[in-house]
Order: structure tokens, then C-alpha cells, then sequence
């Protein structure tokens, strides 16, 4: 077992790593990003990473104001995500209204059977986390403009 302070010290040291290893990686647009605190620049959608002791995940996580607008927008873009990504495996998931009464969905992908904690497990992590940032990075590139009259 480890302590709160063990897997906090683990995961920041796995997630400097990953900075690290990312840091040479400019974006769509040729500049260069923070891909571990990745600004969309729309208050409303995020991209997300996580890893923990049983999976990691990336996600879009969209907080809708006016409930439902920008996931029905990204909805639309399914077929273009898909192209950029080229996966067909994310979930989308419509949630419920948050404390303040917004729509939050997500939109996902799970690795299932790594953990952050065993350090043999980061080369993985890191195979599944980077061409999926990379590939947001570029899909949001792409239609990012289409959220700016929302």
C-alpha cells in the first residue's frame, strides 16, 4: 500500500516526465504548448488527462452553459474527430447538470490495467496518452473556430 503522499510525489513525478518528454512537441499551429495544462481557449471545453493505479484517460470535458450547445456541436464533428484521431473507440457521454446547473459531457478514451504508481507501467502510459494529445491538439486546431459564435 502507499501513502497519500507516496502517490501524490509518484504522479507528479510521472507527470513531469511526461512534460518533459512532450516538451519538444510543438502544436497543430507550430507553437509551442503546455500539452499538460492544454489551453482550447473556450472556458467551456477542456482537454483532460489522468492516470491512477488501475487506468489512464484522456478526454474532452465540455461544460455546457445553455445545456447542451457545444457537445451537440462537437457532436456534429464526430465524423472529422474520428478522421483525426483515428479511433472509433472514444465514449460520449451527455452527463447531468453540475452544482451550477451546466451540462457537463465527456468525451474519452480509457486504458485499462496500467498503474501511474509502477514506474514500468509509465512507458505505456505515455505510448497512449501522447498521439491522443497530439491528435486533440490537431482536431481542435481544426475546428476550433466552428465554437467562437456559441
Amino acid at each position: 500500500m502507499y501513502t497519500k503522499q507516496e502517490i501524490s510525489k509518484q504522479k507528479q513525478a510521472f507527470w513531469t516526465a511526461f512534460g518533459r518528454y512532450m516538451k519538444p512537441v510543438l502544436s497543430a499551429d507550430g507553437e509551442a504548448i503546455s500539452w499538460m495544462n492544454y489551453k482550447t481557449g473556450n472556458k467551456h471545453i477542456s482537454f483532460k488527462m489522468d492516470a491512477d493505479s488501475r487506468q489512464a484517460r484522456i478526454a474532452i470535458v465540455v461544460r455546457d452553459p445553455d445545456g447542451g450547445g457545444y457537445f451537440d456541436r462537437l457532436l456534429q464533428m464526430k465524423d472529422i474527430f474520428y478522421e483525426t484521431l483515428g479511433e472509433l473507440d472514444w465514449t460520449w457521454e451527455r452527463d447531468s447538470a453540475d452544482e451550477q446547473g451546466r451540462v457537463v459531457s465527456v468525451i474519452q478514451k480509457k486504458m485499462m490495467g496500467v498503474n501511474v504508481l509502477k514506474n514500468e507501467d509509465w512507458p505505456a502510459i505515455i505510448s497512449f496518452l501522447k498521439p491522443r494529445i497530439i491528435a486533440l491538439d490537431s482536431f481542435w486546431s481544426m475546428v476550433r473556430y466552428q465554437f467562437s459564435n456559441l
